[in-house]
């Protein structure tokens, strides 16, 4: 998965842009980045003032409902060698 750039390459591409260093793509060449990143930071900055990443992705409920975790540990400490393919017939059931 990507990881958003930091917050120093931020902060340095908003000083070089209000040191007026160029323009936008120069910019983006300078700190090798791509030019849409320069373009939605410095909309980013001008709309609200900040320059944090935005967060990504967001809650997953979980696959495995606690209802049937419990269940599957129980048989588990009964019998430590069980295969997932056993777990999953054990399961369908419950579903």
């Amino acid at each position: 998965m990507p990881v958003s750039y930091s917050e120093d390459l931020r902060r340095r591409v908003i000083a070089a842009w209000e040191a007026h260093d160029g323009s936008q793509r120069h910019l983006a060449q300078r700190f090798k980045v791509s030019l849409s990143f320069v373009r939605n930071l410095l909309r980013q900055y001008r709309q609200n003032g900040e320059i944090e990443a935005k967060q990504r992705g967001g809650y997953q409920k979980p696959t495995i409902q606690n209802e049937h975790l419990s269940l599957i540990k129980s048989w588990v400490e009964e019998k430590n060698d069980l295969l997932l393919s056993e777990l999953c017939i054990g399961l369908c059931p419950v579903r």
